[in-house]
Formats: structure tokens, sequence, C-alpha cells
């Protein structure tokens, strides 16, 4: 039975193709799908991509799967440092409580803006406070010569030359916590 309908279709085809003009469509009908663009591909199934059921679900695994494997080329270039350790945390680090960064008796005076050590060079009824802690020195060593201008001086530690050399000034040695 198909088979008749096959030579029927192939001579309807036959006889359409020996027609000099093709035939109108007027705008009023129902077949504009025809004119618009994006009717393409319609009814082709896997659009190129073989039999139904190929070219679906996850090739290449869900996700970030594959990171090291078969992805590696991309998280090594757009992702490094993403997958392994570096190093170990080390809870109650006991070299902390040995930080005492040092400042000797000729920088301390670098510690105080020029402006105000003129300032109390003229009015010798106020003296300057120097906080070394502020500054971020725990310790004041007694290397140098100090100004003959008294001042106070704050810190955690002084060693025995700084804070003689502070007094024989006329300056006062302050211990902060």
């Amino acid at each position: 039975m198909w088979y008749i309908w096959v030579l029927l279709f192939e001579k309807i085809c036959i006889s359409n193709t020996n027609r000099t003009s093709r035939p109108f469509h007027s705008k009023d009908t129902n077949m504009t799908t025809h004119l618009k663009k994006h009717r393409k591909k319609r009814g082709h199934v896997s659009a190129g991509h073989g039999r139904i059921g190929k070219h679906r679900k996850h090739p290449g695994g869900r996700g970030n799967a594959g990171g090291q494997h078969h992805h590696r080329i991309m998280f090594d270039k757009y992702h490094p440092g993403y997958f392994g350790k570096v190093g170990m945390r080390y809870y109650h680090k006991t070299d902390q409580q040995y930080y005492c960064p040092i400042v000797n008796l000729d920088k301390i005076w670098t510690l105080v803006s020029d402006q105000t050590k003129t300032q109390y060079a003229k009015d010798t009824s106020k003296v300057p406070v120097i906080d070394c802690v502020r500054a971020g020195y725990y310790k004041v060593l007694g290397k140098g010569v100090l100004p003959n201008q008294p001042c106070i001086v704050k810190a955690k530690f002084f060693s025995r030359s700084a804070e003689e050399k502070i007094k024989a000034v006329g300056g006062v040695c302050v211990l902060t916590a």
C-alpha cells in the first residue's frame, strides 16, 4: 500500500517541476511560518549530533569533576592552587613573646617631627613625649649621644646605659605595658 503512495507522490512532484510559475502564497493564509527565520532547524531531531539520545547528559562529569585529571589544564591555568595543602597552623606559637624591636638613643629624636623639635627647643618649660611603642619599638638601647634637651621617653624596656643617658640630659624614662 505504501508503495502506491510513493508512486503518486513522485508523479505529483514531476508534474510540479514542469510548471513555469511558482504558486503564490497570499498574506492572509495561515502559512506565514515558512517566511520566518526562526523556523529553521525545526524537526531535525538531533541537530547534527548523531542518533537520538547522543550528545546529552554530562560528558566531562558534573561540576568540577576531573580537576586533577581530564580538566587539569583549565584548573592549572585559571585556578592555580585550587588543589593541595600548604603548610600547617601553629597554635600558641611562642616566638611572639620574644618580639622586641629596638631603637638606639641616636635615632630616638627621628621619631619626632622637626617642627615639634624646634618648638620644644624654643620653649623649655614644656618637654616632648616620645612614645617608642607607638612608633613600633619596644626597647631603647644606649648607643649614641642625645642632644642636651630633656624629653619623656615611653617604652616597654630600657637598657641601663640608655636610662642613665636620658636621665643625665634631664629626661624621664616611663615604662609602659
